[in-house]
Order: structure tokens, then sequence, then C-alpha cells
């Protein structure tokens, strides 16, 4: 006789599998390890000389920045001067490391399952969400901190001595921006890291669209995951041979992502606008700095960086590599009845998406400025202005063409393997 199974006992089951305490389990870890990351990086930044002991704080905006989160930046120098900053820019290895952990957490007790209802999966991400939004506010609440800058010994530091204008800028949370957009990435992270997992379970009404959605997200994730590998193997060659290594593991921790998915743009041809004044910099690869710096709007491309180091074609290469074995990815993993231009429109959609996500998330806008007394300027010597913006509309078009050329060739070099005929 064979033992019946209590439907009720098996959803209880299921259910403890990603309780609360699981929940809370996840949501630190992905915590725990934004912090580290950025602790690391400002750390090799130099920034636990911050005054005021203003080190967490910084640490606890960096994190705020790293998932969508606005941190304010204000100026104060008295009556007698007037000061303007403004910060605009998302440190991507902090954010990429809490997505893998979020997403990790988030699939690990789904494994192994073919079919999960709508109910439990929602079940599942509000308990997740509910709770990262209470993390957010209390974050939030760390990140805000006010410095006293020193002018040095000039003329105008005298002058601001003397007359009580010493120049402060400080930073804190917008609260409500922070935990809509902080809630909003990690719903997204939720969302993606269901679309790229073959083993995660889907509802059923939803599981006709994943023959063509997970490939092709799995296929732009690889791709992404790859050129921070690259990154990774590169930085370390720079620290061990050139030296700087301080300062390269400050860009690993904190920027890679920013610095390497902006080569893949320059790759395909994508053209980025923007300039650097004042003592704003971009830390590496120096050439991006010579070709940026100037008091007008310069263009930053394979053309316009070729003109200081003719290495920077190997950019294109790459990118028609990369893309090549990520569209040979996708055909290899869609069902056996796909044709060539479904390949085709595939990856370009998914490129497309990929690229758009990439024009968001790396653009900077940063600035300071002081003036005391009229003496300086908002935009002058006692100021910088960093901008780095894309052409959003010729990259989203680069983005299809690339993605319909790779993915047909891909899918001509898929036809020897062996691909399933259905999707788990």
């Amino acid at each position: 006789m064979i033992p019946r199974t209590d439907p009720r006992t098996e959803s209880d089951q299921v259910g403890a599998r990603h309780g609360w305490p699981q929940a809370l389990v996840t949501v630190l870890a992905a915590l725990f390890a934004m912090a580290v990351t950025a602790t690391l990086g400002l750390w090799a930044a130099g920034a636990t000389g911050l005054p005021d002991g203003a080190f967490p704080r910084v640490v606890a905006a960096t994190v705020v920045t790293a998932v969508g989160g606005t941190v304010e930046l204000s100026g104060n120098a008295g009556s007698l001067a007037d000061t303007s900053a403004g910060l605009d820019v998302i440190p991507l290895s902090v954010t990429l490391v809490g997505a893998l952990v979020l997403g990790a957490g988030f699939l690990r007790p789904l494994r192994h399952r073919a079919v999960a209802s709508t109910r439990e999966l929602a079940g599942w991400a509000g308990g997740l969400l509910a709770l990262w939004l209470l993390v957010l506010i209390g974050v939030s609440l760390v990140a805000r901190q006010t410095f006293s800058l020193s002018l040095g010994d000039s003329q105008l530091g005298d002058i601001g001595e003397e007359l009580g204008a010493s120049p402060k800028i400080g930073f804190e949370t917008d609260m409500p921006l922070t935990l809509l957009f902080g809630v909003l990435w990690a719903a997204g992270v939720l969302v993606l890291a269901l679309l790229v997992s073959r083993g995660a379970p889907l509802p059923p009404k939803l599981l006709r669209f994943q023959e063509s959605v997970r490939p092709a997200a799995y296929a732009m994730v690889g791709l992404l995951l790859a050129y921070v590998a690259l990154g990774v193997v590169i930085g370390v060659v720079v620290a061990v041979t050139r030296g700087h290594a301080a300062e390269t593991f400050a860009v690993v921790l904190l920027g890679l992502p920013n610095l390497v998915w902006l080569a893949f743009t320059l790759g395909l041809g994508v053209t980025w606008n923007g300039q650097v004044e004042g003592p704003f910099g971009l830390p590496m690869p120096h050439v991006l700095d010579e070709v940026l710096r100037g008091p007008d709007v310069s263009s930053l491309n394979v053309r316009t960086l070729a003109d200081q180091d003719g290495r920077v074609w190997w950019l294109v290469v790459l990118a028609a590599v990369l893309l090549l074995v990520a569209a040979f990815v996708l055909a290899a993993r869609s069902p056996r009845q796909t044709r060539a231009w479904q390949h085709a429109m595939h990856m370009a959609v998914a490129l497309a998406l990929t690229v758009l996500m990439i024009c968001l998330l790396g653009r900077i806008t940063a600035h300071f400025g002081l003036s005391v007394l009229g003496i300086g300027d908002l935009g002058g010597d006692l100021g910088g202005e960093l901008s780095l913006l894309p052409e959003l509309w010729s990259a989203l078009g680069l983005a299809l063409l690339w993605g319909l050329v790779t993915g047909f060739l891909g899918a001509l070099l898929a036809r020897p393997v062996r691909r399933r005929g259905d999707m788990p």
C-alpha cells in the first residue's frame, strides 16, 4: 500500500523553507556584503581619515547610493560666502555584490521545484522586500554628516578664517526617494533572478514566456559578469605590476562595473559626452581623463580614445567576441524549434535593454564650488565639475544592430549543439 502525502503538510514544509527567519538572513547577508565591499573600497581610497568619525556614515551613504537611493549634498560657509555641491554616481561594485547575494538568497529555497504558485512567490518576495525596506530606513538614518573644509595656506583661507567663513559641506539621505528606488532595485533583482535561473520555478501562467526570456536574460547577465571578471584580472595585474595598488583596489571595490561596462558600450561604438574640470577626475584609466579634461564638453568614443592610445580598438574586438559567445549561449539554451531570425530578435531586444540599463546606471555628474566675498568662482579654481552622459538613442540603435547580427550568427554556430526541446 502506497502512503498518501498530506498536501497541507507539504505546503507547510515549503513555507518553512522560506519564512521570516530565512528572509531576515537573506536581507542581512546582502546588507553585510555591500557594507564590507564599500568599507574596503573607501578604506583603499583613504576615506578613513575623514574628520569627526564620519567614515561609517560615508559607508552608509555609499550603500544608499548603490541601491539607487539619493544622497543630497549641502554647503554652508556663512553669510559672506556661497557654496554649491552635487553628486550623482552609483558605485556599481557595491550594487553588484548586493544583487548577487540577495538574488542567491531569494532563489535558494526555490531550488528543485518545477512550478510555484503566484501566491507563494509573491509572499516570499514580499517578505524580503518588507525587511529590505526596514533595513533601508536604518541605513538612511545613519547616512548623514557635515564636514569642515580647509582652504589651505592661501590668501583666501586667511580671509575666510578672519571673517568666520570656514566652508562646510554635508550630506544626508533623501528618505522618500531612497525608500522608493531602493525597494524598486530589490524587486528588480528578484525578478531578474527568476528570469536568469533555469531551476527556479515560475507560476503556471508564466511558463510559456520562459522559452524566449530566460535564455536571453541568462546570456546578458553572463556577458556583464564576464566583463567584470576580466576587469578584476586586469585590476590585479595593474596593481601588481604598475604600483598604486590602493588606488586600483579602490576602483575595483567601488566602481569596477562603471568602467568595464562603459568599455563594453564603447566597444559597440556608443558615444558618451563628458567634461572633467578642476580637482575632480576619473581615477583610471588615465586616458579617460585626458580625453574629457577641459573647459568644454568632449565626446568619448573609440575614435577619440584611440587618438591617445591605439590599443583602445581592441575594445571593439572584445565586444564582438563576447557578444558572439553570448548569442551562442542564448541559442544553445533555447528550444530546438526556435528559428535563427527569432534568436536574432531575442538577442537584439535583450542587448538593447542591457545597454539601456548601463546608460542609466553608468552616468556621472558631480560639481563643487566655493566663493568668499566674491573671490573665487563656483565653477572656477575653487570648484570642479565632472560629467559623463551617453548619447542614448544612438546607443540603443547600435545595440539593436549588434544584437541582430550576433544573434543570427550565434544561432548558426549553435546548430550542431544538441538543444533542449522543452525548458524546465
